[in-house]
Parts: C-alpha cells; sequence; structure tokens
C-alpha cells in the first residue's frame, strides 16, 4: 500500500478538456489555480502551446519547436481561481475543436527570487507539498553555474527552454544521468553532453554547463533568458523512473505505486516520440489510446497503449514506440494512491 501526505491528485494536477469558441472562452473546474497550462488542439495540426505565472499571461512557448517565446494578446490571457480563460487563438480554442489542457500548481502566483545558486533567479514559482516549481533565470555563460529550484527535495526531472531566443528544449532525467539529455521538440536518443555541468542536482540547486562547453547556449548562455521547470518525487502522486521493454503485446509492467491520470514516455535509447497519455481523454476503457506527442503538432491519434492500474501502468503494445525489446524508456507520471489523510491507508474506495 503506498503512502502519501497528497490525499487529492486533482489539487496540484489536473487535465481540463473542452471544446474551443473562436473567441473569448474562460475554462472552470481544475480544481485550483493553474500556474502552468500547458495545452494541445486534439482535432487538428496545431503546436502544443505553454503558459505559466512566472512570465505571465500571453506568453507562450511551444514544446514542439524550438522557437523563442512569443507573445499573443489571444492566447491565455488569465489565471483564475478555478481555471483560466483564453483568447481566439486556433491553436488553443479554435471554433469546435477538442482541446486538452494539462495543469500544474506551483506556489499560486509569480513568486520571487531564489538566491541559493549561484545565478540568482529573477521569480521562482514552487509547490514543495507537490514537488513543482517554475524558475526563470538568466544565463552567465560560467560552467557549473547553479540555480536554485526551491523544492527542498532533489528534483527528479528538469524541463529547459531558453524563451529569449531560439534553442532547444533540454530534458534532464535522473534515470539517464548528469552526463545525458534530451530534447523535447524532438524524438532524437539520448545524447552525452556536459549541459548540467555532469552534476546531480541537490535539494537546493541545479547545475548548467557554461561558455567552454559543448552546447551551453542550452542552459546558460550569458545574457539570455530560460524557464525551468523542476519535478520532485512525491510518494503516491508522482514518479519519475525508466523500464526496459519486452517487445510483447502482454507488455512490462511499471510500478509507480498509484494508478496513473498523466503520463509520458520516450525512449532513451533510440529515436521514438514523446507520447503523451491520460485517464481524462480515455475515461471509460483501458488500454487507454489517445495519444498526442509532445514532440509534433499532430493531431489526436487513437492506438492501444497501455492499461492504467491501481499502482502502475501494463504495456499492452509491441510498438516501439513504447515496449521495443531490451529498449530503455523513461517516464514521468502522476496520479492518485488509495490513501487517507496524513499517510493514513483507506480500506476502500
Amino acid at each position: 500500500m503506498a503512502y502519501t501526505t497528497i490525499n487529492k491528485q486533482t489539487d496540484h494536477f489536473n487535465t481540463k478538456l473542452f471544446t474551443g469558441t473562436g473567441s473569448t472562452n474562460a475554462q472552470t473546474g481544475v480544481g485550483f489555480q493553474p500556474d502552468m497550462v500547458w495545452f494541445k488542439n486534439r482535432s487538428e495540426v496545431y503546436s502544443h502551446q505553454l503558459y505559466d505565472v512566472v512570465r505571465g499571461v500571453t506568453k507562450r512557448i511551444l514544446p514542439d519547436v524550438t522557437t523563442a517565446e512569443e507573445t499573443d494578446a489571444n492566447g491565455l490571457t488569465a489565471f483564475g481561481t478555478d481555471g483560466f480563460t483564453v483568447g481566439s487563438n486556433v491553436g488553443i480554442n479554435k471554433s469546435s475543436n477538442n482541446i486538452v489542457a494539462w495543469n500544474w500548481k506551483a506556489g499560486g502566483g509569480q513568486g520571487s527570487s531564489n538566491t541559493d545558486g549561484s545565478i540568482n533567479t529573477t521569480y521562482t514559482s514552487v509547490n514543495t507539498t507537490a514537488g513543482f516549481s517554475i524558475s526563470q533565470y538568466t544565463g552567465n555563460g560560467t560552467y557549473q553555474a547553479t540555480v536554485g529550484h526551491g523544492l527542498g527535495a532533489v528534483p527528479k526531472m528538469i524541463i529547459v527552454k531558453g524563451t529569449s531566443f531560439s534553442r532547444e528544449w533540454v530534458v534532464y532525467h535522473e534515470s539517464m544521468g548528469n552526463t545525458k539529455n534530451m530534447h523535447l521538440n524532438d524524438n532524437s536518443a539520448q545524447a552525452t553532453e556536459p549541459t548540467w555541468g555532469n552534476t546531480t542536482p541537490t535539494n537546493q540547486v541545479f547545475t548548467i554547463s557554461g561558455a567552454s562547453q559543448a552546447n551551453w547556449y542550452d542552459t546558460n548562455k550569458p545574457s539570455e533568458t530560460y524557464i525551468a521547470y523542476c519535478f520532485a518525487e512525491k510518494q503516491g502522486y508522482s514518479k519519475f523512473g525508466s523500464y526496459t521493454g519486452n517487445g510483447n503485446a502482454d507488455g512490462t509492467f511499471v510500478y509507480t505505486g498509484f494508478k496513473p491520470a498523466f503520463v509520458i514516455t520516450k525512449k532513451s535509447s533510440g529515436t521514438d516520440e514523446w507520447n503523451i497519455n491520460d485517464t481524462t481523454r480515455d475515461s471509460y476503457s483501458n488500454p487507454l489510446d489517445a495519444n498526442l506527442l509532445a514532440n509534433t503538432s499532430a493531431a489526436e491519434s487513437d492506438h492501444d497503449r497501455f492499461d492504467a492500474v491501481s499502482n502502475g501502468f501494463k504495456m499492452r503494445t509491441d510498438s516501439g514506440q513504447y515496449n521495443a525489446s531490451g529498449s530503455t524508456y523513461i517516464y514521468m507520471a502522476f496520479g492518485q494512491s488509495l490513501v487517507g489523510s496524513n499517510n493514513v491507508p483507506c480500506t476502500a474506495r
């Protein structure tokens, strides 16, 4: 039985589905004021769009491309106490299109400067309960510079994007280690690069590369701005790990300790897509088959992939994208374990 201090996953992460209207569209029912919202038009080919409270409303970055931050007055125009408001942007609100918005709670506002690292952040918004923070900082070009994340726990996964210039979305994942990264915006395998200064994050800071290192632009170009999304693991709510595929429709089982509500998987040992699955778009049945790809603008497609069960997820495909024999995959998952208040397990649900 998994224990957790988080009684309701939907107090910190929730998936919202809505239909576009083509005009101002206020959405409620998220369950909290979201501090990061990741949108995808499910019906048509449009880029993913990501907004956060640290950079502010109308400031979008696109997870499937390398472009700099853009200002769109018709994008996300407000973070509400129970949702958000979007304008007429077709990628997130085209009339009659089906839209998904994945919502995370950070600190409930823009936050303040974190001074734990050698680079002071401009703002850090942090939710220590759920293990999620958003930090904005300006690069200084120094090798092994450090940035404070505010989590009070070691991040298992970090996503960094340069916002003032065009650059890759770089991903740190504990399962790959501190000498490797992958790009959220493409399907490439893990690469050995000093993006993270060859240093494992601590409970206060993460380390970034410098001017003398290859690909230092990804995390630390002087005078350029960056946004960092940091995730620590919380038992019974979030899990960041890896698994090995078996190439069989009776596939690998991945233990998380809770029923996943949202899962991203990526083959780290080879070239395949970043897969996004959730139980809101597939609310009635296993296996989950409504698939979106973080690194492409493709519309949603249906393919049987895996079962979400009470303590993890079970592969139901021999597809190389999810379960090739001998291949290694990383994942991030959020969900809900069967628990009561203050770490007391419940006896029924």
